[in-house]
């Protein structure tokens, strides 16, 4: 059985009477600490968030593959650190260089996280960014999906400055956690599917984060459009190409799944 809030309600009303359109409402996804899973796979970074090792340069980059909880990590760092939270894809030398003029006349910014840094293009606003924190003793966080040093760029002096960052890797997380983050996922909806269709697509899916979100971000769609529970079937039809083989696929499914 799939449970919805009224407004996810109203729209299968709405798409069931303009031909099952499904209107784009954008999922946020929540990053409180107490959110946060606690396991082997982000032990490390945890250590050099938390722990009380000095970052060499006051500079520490987070790298891992999506869904691993980069972007967790680093809000939870930004809030106690009341740091500037910034993003990497809209970063420009303009936008640097008005931020630092803004904190020399304000209050004093001690601390700068830039999520999705390897996406910045404009490789002199971060060669800024990096400079005038090191100089001025801010606090920087950096998060990617690679290590700094395999950061495609163009300019030595950044691509020294990369070199130079301490970077630790987030793995990709082990089933217990897994299982957290599928559960999780669809709670965050409010998809409610039965236990053994849970079972089954953790049987079946890829073993990584990313695969669990676009896993849930599938079904989530596919239920809306059709107005029907996440079943076994469902999940068969929308999922195909992503499942892998089951040792138990060939037992007939229980009633409900």
């Amino acid at each position: 059985m799939v449970e919805r809030t009224k407004l996810k309600t109203d729209e299968n009303a709405v798409a069931g009477v303009i031909g099952q359109l499904v209107l784009p409402f954008a999922h946020t996804p929540r990053f409180a600490a107490g959110d946060f899973v606690f396991s082997a796979s982000n032990a490390a970074a945890r250590s050099w968030l938390l722990g009380s090792t000095p970052w060499p340069e006051r500079r520490l980059a987070l790298w891992g593959a999506a869904g691993t909880g980069k972007t967790h990590m680093l809000e939870i760092w930004a809030r106690l650190h009341d740091a500037v939270l910034l993003h990497g894809g809209s970063l420009s030398h303009a936008h640097v260089t008005a931020l630092f003029a803004a904190r020399a006349t304000g209050v004093p910014v001690m601390a700068m996280v830039v999520d999705r840094a390897d996406e910045c293009t404009d490789e002199r606003a971060l060669l800024h960014l990096l400079n005038t924190a090191r100089e001025q003793g801010i606090a920087l966080l950096l998060g990617g999906r690679k290590a700094p040093a395999r950061w495609p760029v163009a300019l030595p002096d950044l691509a020294s400055r990369l070199r130079a960052t301490m970077a630790v890797a987030i793995r990709q997380p082990g089933d217990g956690l897994l299982r957290v983050l599928l559960l999780r996922l669809l709670a965050e909806r409010q998809i409610v599917v039965s236990q053994p269709v849970v079972e089954w697509l953790l049987r079946r899916l890829p073993r990584t984060a990313q695969a669990m979100q676009d896993a849930v971000d599938r079904l989530d769609h596919a239920a809306l459009a059709s107005g029907r529970p996440v079943t076994r079937a469902l999940a068969t039809r929308v999922l195909a190409d992503m499942l892998v083989a089951d040792a138990m696929g060939a037992m007939d499914m229980e009633p409900g799944t």
